[in-house]
C-alpha cells in the first residue's frame, strides 16, 4: 500500500479533500464495496444499487491478497524481510508457513519459516531455515530466466493474453445502459411532480457516473496492446541482471514468478505464475547440489539440476 500511495503521489493524484494520498487512503479504497456497486444507507445494503466500476472477482482477489499480507507481518520487517511470506505452505497440512526469528545463547540471530499449524499443535512440520528455502526458490527462478526457449514461449503467452477480446467493454456498456435507464426513471418521476432533495442528489450521482462510464468506454475502445514480442523478451532478459544478493531484487523475482511453494519433508513443489508450471524436486537431490555456491553471482546457475 505504501508503494501504491507513493506512485499515486508521484503522478499528482490527490485524495478526496485535495491532500496527499496515504496508506490509509489506499486501504479505504481497497476495502470500499461501493466500487462493486454495493450501496449502503444506514443499515440497509443494496447490491447493484449504484454502477459498479470494479468486478467482484477482482475485488475479492484484492481482499484475499490483503488477508494474506495481514497474516504475514514478518514480510514487512526491514532487514528480516521474508520474501516467501504469503506464498510458502506446509506440505503436510497446507497451512501457511510464516517467518520468525530467534536469538541463541551466543546472541546469534536465526531466521526461519514455521508452519502456522505447529503453534496450535495441529502439525509437526519442522521449521526450515530462511536462507535455505529462499535460495532454493531463487535458484528455480534463475533456471527460468536463463532458459531462452521458455522465455520465448512465455512471451508468446503474454502477447496471446494481451490480444484476447476485450471483456471489459461489454460490462461497461451494460453499466452505462443501466445508468441511463436510472436517469430516465428519475426524469419521469420529476415530470410527474416527484422531486425531493434525495431525488436531485441521486440524479446528479447518476449523471456523473454516466459521464465517467462514457469516458471509460472510449478509453477501452482505443486501447491496443502496445507491446511486441521483442519488448516482452527484453523485459524477461533484463531480470537476468538483477543482483540476487539484494533483498528488493529477490522479492521482485518471487512476486513476478512464484504462485505458491509447498514444502514437504522429502520434496518441494513450486508452482510458477504460468500454465503447466508445477515443478517437484526431491530434497535429496537438493542436498546433493551446490545451491549456495552459485547463488551469489547473478549469472546463470552452474549446475541446473532442477
Amino acid at each position: 500500500m505504501r508503494q501504491v500511495a507513493d506512485e499515486l503521489n508521484a503522478k499528482g493524484v490527490k485524495n478526496n479533500i485535495g491532500g496527499m494520498v496515504t496508506e490509509n487512503t489506499v486501504a479505504r479504497m481497497l476495502h470500499n464495496r461501493k466500487y462493486i456497486g454495493e450501496y449502503k444507507f444506514r443499515d440497509i445494503i443494496t447490491p447493484n444499487g449504484i454502477p459498479a466500476i470494479v468486478t467482484e472477482e477482482l475485488f475479492e482477489r484484492v481482499q484475499s491478497r490483503m488477508e494474506i499480507n495481514k497474516k504475514a507481518p514478518a514480510k514487512h520487517k526491514a532487514e528480516d524481510e521474508y520474501i516467501l511470506s504469503g506464498k510458502l505452505f506446509c506440505g503436510k497440512c497446507e497451512r501457511m508457513m510464516t517467518g520468525e526469528s530467534g536469538t541463541s545463547h551466543t546472541l546469534d540471530v536465526h531466521r526461519y519459516y514455521k508452519c502456522s499449524g505447529v503453534r496450535k499443535h495441529l502439525c509437526d512440520k519442522k521449521t526450515v531455515k530462511k536462507d535455505y528455502i529462499e535460495n532454493l526458490v531463487i535458484k528455480h527462478i534463475q533456471s527460468i530466466m536463463f532458459d531462452d526457449k521458455l522465455i520465448d514461449r512465455l512471451a508468446d503467452d503474454v502477447l496471446e493474453e494481451l490480444n484476447k477480446e476485450n471483456t471489459v467493454i461489454p460490462v461497461l456498456r451494460k453499466q452505462y445502459s443501466e445508468t441511463a435507464k436510472g436517469i430516465e426513471n428519475i426524469i419521469n418521476a420529476i415530470q410527474q411532480g416527484i422531486l425531493t432533495p434525495s431525488t436531485k442528489q441521486r440524479l446528479e450521482e447518476l449523471e456523473r457516473a454516466k459521464t465517467e462510464l462514457s469516458m471509460q468506454i472510449a478509453k477501452e475502445e482505443t486501447k491496443k496492446p502496445a507491446l511486441t514480442k521483442a519488448m516482452v523478451v527484453e523485459w524477461f532478459t533484463k531480470l537476468r541482471k538483477f543482483d540476487i544478493t539484494k533483498t528488493e531484487h529477490r522479492r521482485r523475482l518471487v512476486d513476478a514468478f512464484i504462485n505458491a511453494v509447498f514444502l514437504y519433508d522429502d520434496r518441494i513443489v513450486i508452482v510458477f505464475n504460468y500454465k503447466n508450471s508445477a515443478k517437484t524436486t526431491s530434497l535429496e537431490d537438493v542436498h546433493a547440489s551446490p545451491i549456495g555456491s552459485d547463488l551469489t553471482t547473478g549469472t546463470a546457475p552452474e549446475n541446473d539440476r532442477f
